[in-house]
């Protein structure tokens, strides 16, 4: 299985090498398509994410890349953080969470400065953006445009449960451990009373063994 980290902030494939060099751990699209591209054909992903967003372009680029991913299975797991850019980047497979993981879904934002025709002009493309970004969160949840654009508009933070209540994510890691664990020991673990008589015998067993073996020993020695 192939192994994807979608860790720290997510930046441009030009900028990769300015984290590198400080050791900042940092994703972009050309460190997530060099693993992509070395994956062997029926081999399962698996994309693993704890970032608090960043380059939505460089976001985009990821997303595409996973969810076009089709050499094999695969599915994501939010660790920690999901935020901004990287939730966006959680839609494009079957996703789990943590149940001590977060997720934060806003609206684009972007520093700008000019004149007022500049601003108005930068407003549009925020509007652009912000429906390019809503549209992850509806192709995963099936949520309409306006849902996903007020949850943003909101800067809603979802826990895992409320994450899988808005169909952002298809389960909580874990959450079926403890049943599962319960019903082997009901059905599969030795009775107490067997295990005893078991030790029991094993120590008698090891007794008789011994017995022999000194036997053995004083027969060897003529002591008998």
């Amino acid at each position: 299985m192939a192994k994807i980290n979608i860790k720290g902030p997510i930046v441009s494939s030009q900028q990769q090498w300015i984290y590198d060099y400080f050791g900042i751990e940092a994703t972009s699209p050309s460190k997530v398509n060099k693993i992509i591209d070395s994956i062997m054909t029926n081999e399962d992903l698996e994309v693993e994410i704890n970032s608090n967003g960043g380059d939505i372009s460089a976001a985009s680029e990821i997303y595409t890349a996973i969810r076009g991913y089709s050499k094999g299975n695969k599915k994501t797991y939010i660790v920690g953080s999901a935020y901004s850019a990287g939730s966006v980047i959680a839609m494009a497979s079957e996703s789990y969470m943590s149940p001590t993981a977060m997720m934060m879904v806003h609206k684009v934002s972007s520093g700008a400065e000019g004149n007022s025709n500049d601003m108005d002009k930068m407003s549009k493309v925020l509007q652009v953006a912000d429906q390019t970004v809503a549209n992850a969160y509806i192709a995963k949840s099936g949520m309409s445009m306006k849902e996903a654009l007020k949850m943003m508009a909101d800067e809603t933070w979802l826990t895992a449960q409320q994450a899988k209540d808005k169909g952002l994510i298809d389960g909580i890691m874990f959450e079926n451990t403890q049943t599962t664990q319960l019903n082997n020991s009901f059905s599969n673990m030795i009775p107490d009373e067997i295990i005893n008589k078991m030790q029991i015998k094993r120590l008698n067993d090891l007794s008789k063994d011994k017995l022999q073996n000194k036997l053995k020993y004083l027969k060897l020695k003529g002591g008998m």
